[in-house]
């Protein structure tokens, strides 16, 4: 395994061990998707130099602008849950009082 297919993969586990350990707020879990997503962002990016693959050479910017509509609609909820609950405590948002 080369360095930078094993910081590849730490990027990505350490989004998902940070998802699943700190979900407390609605941010911390929003900024731990967008790791999730640069990370394959970034490995897609290597995959398509390596391989030197023309076809798939602008599939990664379709998936930096899908994380970047991801980010936006994400904050969008942020507010909205913000201004309408008071906080962004995860165990205050159900779907019964929407």
């Amino acid at each position: 395994m080369t360095t930078t297919n094993f910081t590849f993969y730490a990027t990505f586990m350490l989004a998902i061990t940070g998802l699943t350990f700190h979900r407390a707020h609605l941010l911390s879990a929003l900024i731990c998707l967008e790791g999730m997503m640069l990370s394959m962002y970034i490995g897609f990016a290597l995959w398509c130099l390596q391989t030197e693959a023309l076809l798939f050479s602008l599939s990664p910017m379709i998936l930096l602008t899908f994380s970047a509509c991801e980010a936006a609609a994400g904050l969008a909820i942020l507010v909205g849950t913000t201004r309408t609950h008071g906080s962004d405590l995860m165990q205050n948002l159900t779907l019964l009082q929407c």
